[in-house]
């Protein structure tokens, strides 16, 4: 089926990230407890890096890391790649929801964690979160803004709306 521009799917969709957000971020709280980053995890670690400065917030980068944050993105993208569907804006859709995930999923690791909770959503009690601003670290921030522009260009025009290819029926035949 094309991808659609629907307000309501558009909802949907979202609503759905943030479920799986909340349910990942209740899963890692299982794995990591209170020692967030994966600071316990039996993972290696690159604590400083200046392309982690860069593009990671300052914060290590560690096997745990590595590999569940494309993963998730594999995941996102399992839609486009096995339905037939991918164009430029489903793409778009994609990555905003991407960065969704990611945003909603780390802000429950603390509200939902008993070893934080919302009283302890501070620079003071998180420190691999190196940069905040109002009251939230500015990759909540960065993210949602870059996330906002890529849903609106999911909504754009449709004109180069990929068709979905004959299945291996119509192949067939």
């Amino acid at each position: 089926m094309p991808f659609k521009n629907k307000p309501l799917q558009l909802f949907l969709t979202l609503a759905w990230v943030a479920l799986l957000g909340y349910f990942f971020a209740n899963a890692e709280i299982q794995i990591e407890g209170a020692a967030g980053w994966a600071a316990n995890l039996p993972t290696w670690r690159i604590e400083k890096h200046w392309l982690l400065d860069l593009f990671w917030g300052g914060r290590p980068m560690t096997g745990y890391h590595a590999w569940m944050f494309p993963f998730i993105a594999l995941c996102l993208h399992f839609p486009l790649v096995f339905g037939s569907c991918w164009s430029w804006q489903a793409e778009a859709r994609v990555l905003a929801c991407v960065m969704l995930f990611w945003i909603v999923e780390d802000f429950l690791w603390f509200v939902l964690n008993p070893a934080y909770g919302i009283a302890r959503f501070n620079p003071a009690s998180i420190p691999w979160h190196k940069h905040w601003l109002w009251g939230a670290p500015t990759d909540y921030w960065c993210y949602s803004l870059i996330m906002l522009v890529l849903l609106w260009l999911s909504c754009g025009s449709r004109k180069d709306e990929a068709t979905p290819s004959e299945g291996p029926v119509e192949q067939m035949q």
